[in-house]
């Protein structure tokens, strides 16, 4: 099933999704472990998990997401994080960030222009990471999509995988970065187990890219 990842589309979801109280997703955890907090922005926030785990480390947070229902559920979690809304194939921040993440987001772009859209963003010296669904291509058959209950961000039925046009890989989305201003220090496609419906496990695949803007 495909999607037009627009403002309607999103709010149609989260009000159907309900509102479901999620972890960070473990990359993020993994991936920041060693990084001094600063400005973070979480790019196409949803409910905020991530957002607020930032917030709870230190980082001084600024989430985006273009659903107000969303947004009002995240905001709900902390007054710590500065909360926006706004469609990211068209909202800019106005200044850079230490630290720039998105996990999963989809705005209404193709997806390899929005993470070439939010890496403008990272201050020099700043960190870029990019959470998103790996392409099935390469496995024989699609992925599931890690948007469902225990993440937090489902898409349609949960039995859907991700629309192709909103899968990656490693190398295509580190492919994005120019090596003369980009220094990749991860760029992998993950396996992980999460607790689908009826609280059965289920098998996922991860692109994860992390990547530091040189001075």
């Amino acid at each position: 099933m495909d999607h037009e990842f627009d403002a309607a589309y999103w709010e149609d979801h989260w009000q159907r999704a309900g509102d479901v109280t999620a972890p960070p997703h473990p990359s993020l955890v993994a991936e920041t472990a060693a990084l001094v907090p600063g400005t973070a922005l979480e790019a196409g926030c949803g409910e905020g998990a991530e957002a607020v785990w930032l917030a709870s480390r230190g980082w001084r947070v600024t989430a985006a997401d273009v659903s107000a229902v969303a947004l009002a559920r995240a905001a709900r979690r902390t007054a710590d994080v500065e909360w926006v809304q706004g469609d990211l194939a068209t909202w800019t921040p106005g200044r850079t960030f230490d630290l720039v993440t998105t996990h999963y987001a989809h705005p209404a772009m193709p997806q390899l222009d929005f993470y070439r859209r939010i890496a403008d963003w990272v201050a020099p010296g700043g960190t870029l990471l990019v959470v998103g669904h790996l392409d099935g291509g390469g496995h024989g058959q699609r992925p599931g999509h890690g948007h469902g209950p225990g993440h937090g961000h489902a898409h349609g039925r949960e039995d859907d995988g991700p629309p192709a046009r909103a899968s990656v890989t490693a190398a295509s989305t580190a492919g994005v970065l120019d090596p003369a201003r980009w220094d990749v220090v991860t760029a992998v496609e993950e396996r992980r187990t999460t607790t689908g419906p009826g609280g059965h496990p289920r098998e996922l695949w991860d692109v994860v890219v992390r990547a530091t803007r040189r001075v």
